[in-house]
């Protein structure tokens, strides 16, 4: 088995080799990056390979899957104007984020823990909740009161414990990091853990693939905790740098405007998040992150790629689950975000691909 590859602290340079259950830098206790960098194989050779991400084996920190439910490579679908969708809510558990959850359930048999916790305000939940069912791994999944009885409902579904705790998202969060302080426990974090980030780059790996070897040029991204903006910035770094593309896409970020902190410390041209922003009501309650960790990180991104921020506001998010809906896709309130932000011509003649991360079965009609 190939060793696993050491993570270090983006802020500080601290190293954490990944043979433990740390989970954040043990110095100033932010996320951790991964110590990795491969090159992409060529467009020929993937031909007839195995049809999930793990086509992209050699991109991946980890090798020989066992508990794959033949995540990834999901449809591309036209919608208008040059802009195209990625439906990523027909994955197994109907959201992206099993692209980084399969990773993160590998790594844990890998380490052995005791138990796995997660903390999610449902997508990621399910997704870490089904894999580790699949692993066999017992599962305790931290979720904000107020989360969808649909999500919670499959959660449950998969035998994960569920902790609800009082408060928003970053209450959530704040239970589930001091229960991975516990020995013997994995933090399942799709935020803190970077091979979530090397898990949601297939994205863009798919996306290259389904081109036939080029990028549109601007990829739009829903932006909460930033785990799928943060992947398609190391796939179009790795592509970039093997010499597969020529130009870097630009980065679009999407907030709800009821919840925007990046978007705010954007248009203050600021490196990190500007003032505190409350948590509010809205229908795109997966990006309702007022303090995301990997802050700096994101808007870093986005402005090395000549990206930009964009908001949504409620009446946008509910009219783009409605146009998405009459042209057959029933799409979560959340997942509607980046298409809510485009739909209306923000993006002239450039092509673009937006994903749709969520089905709307999970959350229902934002209006009902």
């Amino acid at each position: 088995m190939t060793p696993l590859p050491d993570c270090f602290c983006p802020v500080d340079g601290t190293r954490v080799p990944m043979g433990s259950l740390a989970w954040c830098c043990p110095v100033c206790r932010g996320p951790l990056d991964l110590d990795f960098a491969p090159t992409p194989a060529s467009l020929k050779s993937l031909a007839g390979r195995v049809n999930s991400l793990w086509r992209y084996a050699e991109c991946l920190p980890l090798s020989s899957p066992s508990v794959s439910l033949g995540e990834g490579r999901t449809p591309l679908v036209p919608l208008k104007d040059g802009v195209s969708a990625k439906l990523d809510f027909l994955m197994p558990t109907l959201s992206f984020k099993d692209r980084g959850a399969v990773l993160l359930a590998e790594l844990a048999l890998r380490l052995r823990p005791g138990r796995v916790v997660a903390d999610s305000s449902g997508n990621a939940g399910t997704a870490v909740a089904a894999y580790c069912a699949r692993a066999q791994l017992p599962c305790t999944v931290y979720v904000p009161d107020g989360t969808s009885a649909k999500k919670l409902e499959q959660i449950g579904a998969h035998g994960a414990r569920l902790e609800a705790v009082p408060g928003d998202r970053e209450a959530a969060a704040r239970a589930a990091r001091e229960a991975a302080d516990e020995e013997g426990t994995f933090y399942a974090s799709h935020v803190f853990n970077p091979y979530f980030l090397h898990g949601t780059k297939t994205y863009v790996h798919e996306l290259w693939e389904d081109l036939g070897g080029r990028l549109p040029d601007v990829i739009v991204v829903p932006v909460g905790n930033g785990t799928l903006l943060l992947g398609a910035s190391l796939a179009i770094a790795e592509l970039h740098a093997a010499g597969m593309i020529d130009r870097r896409p630009a980065l679009y970020a999407v907030q709800s405007a009821a919840v925007a902190p990046l978007a705010h410390a954007w248009h203050e041209g600021a490196d990190d998040l500007v003032g505190v922003t409350p948590a509010a009501p809205t229908f795109a309650e997966g990006i309702a992150i007022p303090r995301p960790p990997r802050a700096r990180q994101i808007l870093r991104a986005v402005r090395d790629s000549g990206g930009t921020f964009l908001t949504v506001t409620e009446d946008q998010l509910r009219h783009a689950q409605r146009d998405l809906a009459s042209q057959g896709l029933y799409v979560e309130s959340t997942g509607v975000a980046c298409w809510a932000a485009v739909r209306e011509g923000a993006l002239g003649a450039r092509t673009a691909v937006v994903p749709l991360c969520g089905a709307g079965l999970k959350t229902g009609l934002a209006d009902s």
